[in-house]
């Protein structure tokens, strides 16, 4: 399996979480529970990476870049709240690698397709 496939099929499964157990996933993110704002997120998630398993050429491509930048977003805020104290430094340090990591998988598979195509 490609990482933009893993990483898709992981956005669906945080998704239905979210959406199935908003309590558990807040509390696991060093959040209040807050489930309308955790099930928003799970649709989020869920949408971007249904829409990355279906799509191909360059709307996957466009879709792998979206979900990159959501994912700096997500990474920055876990930062921003660490600083404000919002968040305890060891949960957020760890969000901010999950978001870091599904940043990094998503540019390694733009990468990979770019190899491909150059190399077929």
């Amino acid at each position: 399996m490609n990482s933009v496939t893993g990483l898709a099929l992981g956005r669906i499964a945080v998704g239905v979480a979210s959406l199935a157990k908003p309590d558990l996933v807040a509390s696991s993110m060093g959040q209040t529970p807050s489930p309308l704002l955790t099930q928003w997120f799970g649709s989020r998630e869920i949408a971007l990476g249904a829409l990355t398993l279906v799509a191909s050429g360059s709307a996957r491509r466009n879709l792998v870049l979206v979900g990159m930048a959501v994912d700096g977003a997500d990474a920055g805020t876990a930062y921003a709240a660490i600083q404000a104290g919002h968040l305890p430094k060891q949960t957020g340090y760890g969000l901010m690698a999950v978001a870091t990591g599904a940043l990094l998988s998503g540019l390694a598979g733009l990468r990979v397709k770019k190899r491909k195509t150059l190399t077929a």
